[in-house]
C-alpha cells in the first residue's frame, strides 16, 4: 500500500508539474513579448497593459501554485511551519485574484471598445477607456492586495489557534487538517470570482447583442464592415473565458467541499482544472493577437527544426 500511494504521489506531481511549468511557459511568452514591444515603443496601449499584468499574474499564481502542491503531496510538514503556510496561502489567493480581475478588465477592455450603443454613458467610456484602463488595473492590484492580507489574517489566526490547542505549543496534531479551517478564505475569494463572472456574462451579453444589431444593419443595407471580424474576435475571446471561468467555479467549489472530506484523488483532477485554466485561455488569446500568433508560430517551428535535426 505504501508503495502504492508513494507511485501515485510522485504521478500527480509530474502531471501538475508538466501542466503548471507549460502554463508558466505560455504567459512568460506573452510578458516577454510585450516587454519587447514596451522597449521598442517606449509606450504600451490599453491591451497590452491588460496583457502584460494578467502575464505576470498568472504566471506567479502557477508558480506559487506548484509550490504549494509540490509541498502538499511531497513535504506536507514544510507547510505546517507557521510562517510559511499563511504567506504560501496569501500569496496564491493574491495571484489568483489578480488574475481573475484583469480577465474581467480584458474582457471589460473588448465590449467598451468594440461595441456600439448610443448610450451617452457608454459613449463616454469609450472616450475614455484609454484613460480608465491604468485606474482598472491599479484597482484590481489593490482589491487583490486586500482579498491577500485577508486571506493571509484568516490563515495566521488558525494556525496561532491551533498551536495553542498543542501539548507543546509547536507539534502538530495529526488529526488536525489545515484545509478544513478556510471557509472564510473560501467565502472571500468567491466573492471575488462572483463580481468578475457578473461582469463577464453582461460585457459578453452587451457585445452579443451589439453584434446581432451590427449584423442586421449590414444585412439592410448590404454592405461589408471589418468592425464585424472585431465583434467575432472579441466574442471568441470573451466567450472562451466564460466558458473556462465556468469550469474554473465549478472547481473551486468542489476544491472546498473534497477539502473537507480529505479525497485526494478527486482533488488531484481538481487541480489538474484549476492549473489548466490560466495557459490554455493564454494560449487563446495569443491566437486572437497577430503579432503574438506569429512569434509563437515562428518558435514553434524553430523548435520542430531543431528536434528534426538532432533526429
Amino acid at each position: 500500500d505504501q508503495s502504492n500511494v508513494t507511485s501515485y504521489a510522485a504521478t500527480a506531481v509530474a502531471i501538475v508539474t508538466l501542466e503548471a511549468f507549460a502554463g508558466m511557459w505560455i504567459n512568460a511568452f506573452i510578458v516577454s513579448m510585450i516587454c519587447i514591444a514596451w522597449v521598442k515603443k517606449e509606450t504600451l496601449n490599453s491591451n497590452e497593459k491588460i496583457l502584460l499584468l494578467l502575464g505576470c499574474s498568472r504566471f506567479g499564481y502557477l508558480c506559487i501554485g506548484w509550490v504549494y502542491y509540490f509541498l502538499s503531496v511531497i513535504y506536507p510538514k514544510y507547510l505546517q511551519v507557521h510562517a510559511i503556510f499563511p504567506l504560501v496561502e496569501s500569496a496564491q489567493s493574491f495571484c489568483n485574484c489578480t488574475n481573475f480581475w484583469v480577465s474581467t478588465c480584458l474582457c471589460v477592455f473588448y465590449c467598451i471598445k468594440i461595441a456600439n450603443f448610443r448610450n451617452s454613458f457608454f459613449i463616454y467610456l469609450k472616450v475614455r477607456i484609454e484613460r480608465i484602463v491604468p485606474w482598472l488595473l491599479l484597482g484590481s492590484l489593490l482589491s487583490s492586495l486586500v482579498v491577500g492580507i485577508l486571506v493571509y489574517d484568516v490563515t495566521d489566526k488558525v494556525l496561532c489557534k491551533n498551536i495553542s490547542l498543542t501539548s507543546q505549543g509547536i507539534i502538530w496534531k495529526a488529526s488536525i487538517r489545515i484545509d478544513e479551517h478556510f471557509v472564510t478564505s473560501f467565502f472571500i475569494i468567491g466573492f471575488v470570482f462572483a463580481t468578475s463572472f457578473t461582469a463577464v456574462t453582461i460585457s459578453a451579453l452587451l457585445l452579443l447583442f451589439s453584434l446581432w444589431r451590427h449584423k442586421r444593419n449590414m444585412q439592410t443595407n448590404s454592405m461589408k464592415d471589418l468592425s464585424m471580424d472585431a465583434h467575432i474576435k472579441a466574442m471568441k475571446s470573451i466567450l472562451s473565458f466564460l466558458v473556462m471561468y465556468n469550469i474554473h467555479l465549478v472547481c473551486f467549489t468542489l476544491t472546498m467541499v473534497y477539502a473537507l472530506k480529505g479525497q485526494n484523488n478527486v482533488m488531484f483532477l481538481i487541480y489538474v482544472f484549476l492549473y489548466a485554466f490560466p495557459g490554455v485561455h493564454s494560449l487563446i488569446l495569443i491566437f486572437s493577437n497577430p503579432k503574438l500568433e506569429k512569434t509563437m508560430l515562428r518558435i514553434l517551428a524553430f523548435v520542430k527544426c531543431k528536434v528534426c535535426t538532432k533526429q
